[in-house]
């Protein structure tokens, strides 16, 4: 298993490292400095969510138990474009593109963290079972859609088109000193998150045994989804909500190495990741023309994995 798992990670490291070098060079044309620039950023920006997303999926998943539920399916995703969608109702277009990006950025971070918190906690606290968080997760979802909805519904059409933008994931118009900090933020708590790995294996063997081998259970579920709020907040305040891609990396993660040693699941499911964001952005941009967004297409392919895991789920 050490042997495969050594392998694959080798493997993803290369893949990564591949992807970022034809992402860098494929079609250069122009003023070579300001297009190297450019994508640099582009490409700064594509790890540090695939890293963030993929760390943030393996804590969530290993404290619920399960390998279905992501933060984004539990409503994270529809409360960052509701967000959004307010401040364009109350401010117009042009007061919602005039806003500092870095207080934009830090007000965004700070409510999702708050409400992710004030969602999640109570919810593990009570140790409800899947199919319960599985439906909190859908109503919220369809409470925050609802809502989106409705104020869409109220904005003045000419502006309609800002909120709607801001509702995608987009890797374009990227502030340096925000992604800078993004990738500060997303270091440190990837870092946290090595150093937890052994008491993640033992939290990931449920409340009873965690506790019986020496966890302080509640302020260690407490700090996770702290961490998991924070690198949420951090990827979604910077490019917008990209569902599912955190359900799909550790899906390909984890038959990759066929374990949930997360020694070995951190590095790999960040890897995975990566690779899609990378890869994905390659198609789309070098070979398709830009001709659909890359967040767009994650979510639909998200979602086919989702009800297939579900489906599995159901038959075993």
């Amino acid at each position: 298993m050490a042997k495969r798992a050594s392998i694959v990670l080798i493997g993803l490291c290369a893949l990564v490292l591949g992807s970022g070098v034809a992402f860098m060079t494929l079609g250069l044309r122009g003023n070579l400095a300001f297009v190297l620039e450019l994508r640099g950023i582009r490409l700064c920006a594509l790890i540090v969510v695939g890293v963030a997303i993929g760390v943030s999926t393996v804590l969530f998943q290993t404290v619920t138990r399960n390998r279905i539920l992501t933060p984004s399916i539990m409503g994270l995703d529809a409360l960052f474009v509701l967000g959004q969608t307010t401040l364009v109702f109350v401010l117009g277009g042009l007061g919602f593109s005039s806003l500092d990006p870095r207080l934009t950025f830090a007000g965004e971070i700070g409510l999702l963290m708050v409400l992710a918190l004030a969602l999640f906690l109570p919810m593990l606290r009570a140790q409800m079972d899947m199919g319960m968080l599985l439906l909190v997760g859908v109503v919220l979802g369809v409470l925050f859609r609802s809502l989106t909805s409705l104020i869409a519904r109220l904005i003045d059409p000419n502006d309609f088109a800002v909120a709607q933008q801001a509702s995608f994931a987009s890797f374009n118009d990227l502030e340096p000193n925000l992604l800078a900090l993004s990738a500060v933020l997303t270091m440190l708590g990837a870092i946290v998150a090595w150093r937890m790995r052994h008491e993640l294996d033992v939290i990931s063997l449920g409340a009873d045994a965690a506790i019986g081998l020496g966890i302080a259970w509640r302020s260690a579920v407490t700090g996770i989804l702290i961490l998991v709020a924070a690198l949420v907040a951090v990827s979604t305040a910077l490019v917008g909500p990209v569902a599912f891609l955190g359900l799909i990396a550790v899906a390909l993660g984890e038959r990759m190495i066929d374990t949930r040693r997360h020694g070995v699941l951190l590095p790999t499911v960040a890897l995975v990741a990566v690779a899609i964001l990378v890869c994905g952005q390659i198609l789309f941009q070098h070979m398709l023309g830009s001709a659909s967004a890359l967040g767009v297409v994650v979510e639909f392919v998200g979602g086919i994995v989702f009800l297939a895991l579900l489906l599995a789920g159901v038959r075993r």
